[in-house]
């Protein structure tokens, strides 16, 4: 599929713009509904390995995003061809994904596999050879429902760190601009560095962190997790959407919504990595690939109602309160707001 779209970027669409839309929506599903099967499977494997290799799944996924967003400022500086830089992006993609498919047929040769492979085949004999029920023994299914009933906790946990997150960013915080036109960073890169770069970057140390401190515990991470919830009206009650919001503006300030902004992101990484390590050390080791496998389930299901529920979001701070002049910044603030922004 990402070398349909690499063609797709090749050929010249001007005159057949439906159909171009049809087909790049029908890749778009495809990738997304491959890259599904393909994450769970990759988080169910390292579930049967030491914590610490689902960590360095997840902190793949957030070393990626960094250097997506690095690409992506250096694109803006230097003003490629935007076709020619999206033909670039893809085929990085492509050449990611052939090493990734070599290095997992290359996985079960490593001896290190291949011993908590033959412990988990081991486990799962003996409980065979303990249970007295015929079904049990024949049956290959997994006890979903016993799984689950061990590492909820856990799950829902990564449910609710990726439904902040994904509130959160990109769709609101990618809407939020500047509230002091002479803040340092020009209005260009205001959003890709402080939306993207620092989201990326910073979750990114929050998984490496986790290497470190493991705190608190598969009995308590739900707490911290659950306050994380307060993100979202912070983020909401920025500077979001200037020119259309009838909410007041209460953090009219650059450092506070940045400050915020880290603060999101490592909370993000740091309690993504230890809800997903948390998870499977519930269960026994025959079953932890499929409660990894649950808890990435999990994960992109916060991340699909995280995406959503940014849509009522942004109808709410757009349609409650008065609509005040210049767009709905507070009039005490006018005069601190970007030439873009105070103009409309």
């Amino acid at each position: 599929m990402f070398i349909v779209t690499v063609i797709l970027a090749m050929l010249d669409s001007v005159e057949w713009p439906g159909a171009f839309f049809w087909i790049t929506m029908a890749s778009v599903v495809i990738i997304n509904m491959a890259n599904g099967v393909y994450q769970n499977s990759v988080y169910g494997t390292a579930a049967c390995l030491p914590m610490k290799y689902t960590n360095a799944v997840v902190l793949g996924s957030n070393i990626s995003g960094t250097l997506t967003s690095v690409l992506s400022i250096i694109s803006i500086a230097s003003t490629p061809n935007p076709r020619t830089a999206a033909i670039y992006y893809f085929l990085a993609a492509i050449f990611v994904l052939l090493v990734a498919f070599d290095t997992y047929f290359a996985l079960p040769l490593l001896p290190f596999y291949q011993y908590y492979q033959k412990r988990i085949e081991r486990e799962r004999t003996i409980e065979a050879s303990r249970s007295q029920d015929m079904v049990v023994k024949t049956s290959n299914r997994p006890p979903f429902l016993q799984i689950f009933k061990k590492c909820w906790v856990q799950d829902l946990s990564v449910f609710f760190v990726f439904f902040v997150t994904l509130t959160c960013f990109p769709a609101i915080q990618a809407g939020i601009r500047k509230s002091n036109s002479s803040f340092k960073i020009p209005d260009k890169f205001y959003t890709p560095v402080t939306c993207f770069l620092f989201f990326n970057a910073f979750a990114m140390f929050g998984n490496l962190f986790s290497e470190f401190v493991r705190k608190p515990g598969p009995k308590w991470v739900w707490l911290p997790v659950l306050l994380r919830g307060l993100f979202i009206p912070f983020f909401m009650f920025c500077n979001f959407r200037p020119e259309s919001r009838r909410l007041p503006v209460l953090f009219a300030n650059d450092y506070v919504y940045i400050f915020g902004g880290i603060l999101m992101a490592f909370t993000s990484g740091y309690f993504s990595s230890l809800t997903m390590m948390y998870a499977p050390q519930n269960v026994p080791p025959q079953h932890q690939g499929t409660a990894g496998m649950m808890a990435a389930f999990f994960l992109i299901m916060g991340i699909f109602l995280g995406v959503i529920f940014s849509l009522p979001c942004t109808i709410f701070v757009e349609q409650v309160g008065p609509l005040t002049p210049g767009g709905a910044a507070p009039p005490l603030l006018e005069t601190t707001l970007s030439p873009v922004t105070s103009g409309t």
